[in-house]
C-alpha cells in the first residue's frame, strides 16, 4: 500500500501545536514516520486504523514520549521533558488509570490541586458540571459505568481550563445522549478558541464533531484538512453524484460519451453517476445539459462522507 499526503489547508500562522518531521521508532519498528502536522484553534479529528500510530502521536504531543527524530512543540516550546507544558494541556488517554476508591469529586479535586489553582474546589465543581457528573460527584469511581468514568476523566483534563486538549477515544462507553452532550461540549470549547485533537475509530463521530481531520495510515500522514476538500483533491479516484434533471434518460444518454463518466445507474427520482474526475465532470455536466436543453434540478456528491475518504486512503 502506498499513501499520498493531501493538504488542502495551509498553516494560518496561528498554530498552537506543531509536529515537524517527527519520527518515532521502537527498535526496528517505525511507529510514526516523518509526520509534519499543525493544529490551531478548533476541533480536529485524528483518524487511522489500529496500529497506524495515532496513540504514539498523541503521547508525543503530551510529552509522554520523545520523538526519535524531529520536534513536537506547543506554543513553540518542546513537550518532551517540559512539565510546564501541562499548565496549558489536558489529556485523556485511551487506557484508564483512575483509582477506583476515590469519588469523582476527590479525583477531579486532586487534579485541580496539582495544577495549583486558586480555587481548586470551585474548579472541580465547574468541571464536573461541564460533563454532567455533579449528581454522581460523591460516588466512588469504582461503581461507575465506563461512560461515567470517561466523563470523569474528561472533567479532570478540563479542570484547569487548558488551551490544548488531547483526547484518545473520548466517547468510549458513552450512551447516545452522553455522546451528543460531549460533542456539544467539544464544539463549544473549540468555538471559544481551544485547540482540541481527538482520535476515534467511529467515523461518524469525527464527521459530526471535527471541522478538520488528520488521517494517519501506516505511520504516515496520509491526508490533512477538510475531508470534503480532501475527497475532491483525490481526482484519480471515482466520485459518485446524485443527479436529477428535467429529462434524466436523455441526459444519461448524453453523459455516456463524456470521458470523465465511468458509469450511470438510473433510479426512481434521478440517477447515480460515477465520475473518474471530479473537476472534469462538474465542468462538463452543465455544458452538456445546456446543449441538450435539459434543466438540472439536483447535483449532489453522494460519497463525501468521512468513511468514503478514509476507505479510499486505506486502499491507495
Amino acid at each position: 500500500m502506498t499513501t499520498e499526503t493531501l493538504t488542502p489547508e495551509t498553516s494560518t500562522g496561528t498554530d498552537v501545536v506543531n509536529l515537524t518531521n517527527v519520527t518515532r521508532w521502537y527498535g526496528n519498528v517505525v511507529a510514526v514516520n516523518d509526520i509534519t502536522m499543525s493544529l490551531g484553534s478548533g476541533v480536529t479529528g485524528l483518524l487511522g486504523p489500529n496500529g497506524a500510530g495515532k496513540t504514539t502521536v498523541l503521547h508525543m504531543m503530551a510529552g509522554f514520549l520523545a520523538p526519535s527524530r524531529g520536534t513536537v512543540t506547543i506554543d513553540g516550546k518542546p513537550t518532551w521533558r517540559n512539565p510546564a507544558v501541562y499548565r496549558d494541556l489536558g489529556l485523556v488517554t485511551e487506557r484508564e488509570a483512575v483509582h477506583s476508591f476515590l469519588t469523582a469529586e476527590q479525583f477531579v479535586l486532586a487534579c485541580a490541586k496539582m495544577q495549583k489553582l486558586k480555587d481548586p474546589a470551585g474548579a472541580a465543581r465547574k468541571a464536573l458540571e461541564l460533563v454532567e457528573m455533579t449528581g454522581a460527584a460523591n460516588r466512588r469511581i469504582g461503581t461507575f459505568s465506563k461512560g461515567m468514568r470517561q466523563r470523569t476523566r474528561v472533567a479532570a483534563a478540563l479542570v484547569h481550563d487548558p488551551r490544548v486538549l488531547l483526547l484518545d477515544e473520548p466517547f468510549n462507553g458513552m450512551d447516545p445522549r452522553q455522546r451528543m452532550h460531549m460533542m456539544e461540549l467539544l464544539h463549544s470549547l473549540g468555538d471559544r478558541g481551544h485547540t482540541i485533537l481527538f482520535s476515534s475509530h467511529i467515523l461518524e463521530e469525527v464527521e459530526q464533531v471535527a471541522g478538520l481531520v488528520q488521517v494517519i495510515v501506516a505511520g504516515r500522514l496520509a491526508a490533512s484538512g477538510d475531508y470534503r476538500k480532501i475527497r475532491r483533491l483525490m481526482t484519480n479516484r471515482p466520485h459518485v453524484f446524485a443527479v436529477r434533471s428535467s429529462d434524466d434518460r436523455r441526459l444519461a444518454v448524453a453523459l455516456i460519451g463524456e470521458k470523465s463518466v465511468s458509469g450511470i445507474e438510473m433510479e426512481a427520482g434521478g440517477m447515480t453517476v460515477r465520475a473518474s474526475d471530479y473537476g472534469s465532470f462538474t465542468r462538463a455536466l452543465p455544458r452538456i445539459a445546456l446543449e441538450q436543453g435539459i434543466r438540472l434540478h439536483k447535483l449532489v456528491p453522494s460519497d463525501e462522507s468521512l468513511e468514503s475518504v478514509f476507505s479510499y486512503l486505506l486502499e491507495a
